[in-house]
């Protein structure tokens, strides 16, 4: 069983929450999760992340995988360090002239 740590979204029409959850990666976007870690209001001001740390890394310990978005947030959230394994580029430079 492949399981993912990653957003669902909540909230109304132009008015998105997010819950950072613990799924398997077959499930719906929006379908039943395992375990709810965090918390992400993206449009409040001050943005509001709300993260359980010791889940979190439970979980990370565990080998689940978070998305890309969720590993911007675990490092925001002083979860995990960032490293260049954790964010890896996914563009190429751009090549010059001669």
């Amino acid at each position: 069983m492949a399981v993912k740590m990653r957003l669902m979204r909540m909230g109304d029409k132009k008015n998105p929450m997010y819950r950072v959850v613990v799924v398997d990666s077959r499930k719906a976007a929006t379908g039943e999760y395992i375990d709810c870690v965090g918390k992400y209001h993206p449009t409040s001001n001050p943005v509001v992340l709300e993260m359980e740390a010791e889940k979190a890394k439970d979980w990370l310990s565990k080998g689940v995988q978070p998305t890309d978005t969720v590993k911007n947030l675990l490092v925001k959230a002083g979860v995990v360090e960032k490293s260049d394994k954790l964010s890896p580029s996914k563009t190429k430079g751009k090549k010059s002239k001669k």
